[in-house]
């Protein structure tokens, strides 16, 4: 049961890196080129979905804020006025 269990487990493993990798842009990918990590991910079993995880997935953006809707939401706006 325990080993059925580590079969699947590999195998959503790689099913999920192996989208992260098609919907990953080819420029933000890190260390090694899209195609080549595709093909790590499918080909190296548990090796190439860890790898993809620690070294070759794109870092995430960091969240820009909004920037002022109205004129009192506006910090250097209201400094001004005071």
């Amino acid at each position: 049961m325990l080993r059925v269990i580590l079969i699947i487990a590999v195998v959503m493993l790689t099913v999920y890196c192996v989208v992260e990798v098609a919907q990953s842009r080819k420029y933000r990918v890190r260390t090694f080129p899209k195609w080549l990590w595709a093909f790590a991910v499918i080909a190296v079993p548990v090796v190439g979905p860890i790898g993809w995880l620690t070294l070759g997935r794109p870092r995430s953006e960091p969240a820009r804020p909004l920037p002022p809707r109205a004129p009192d939401d506006d910090e250097d706006f209201l400094r001004g006025i005071r």
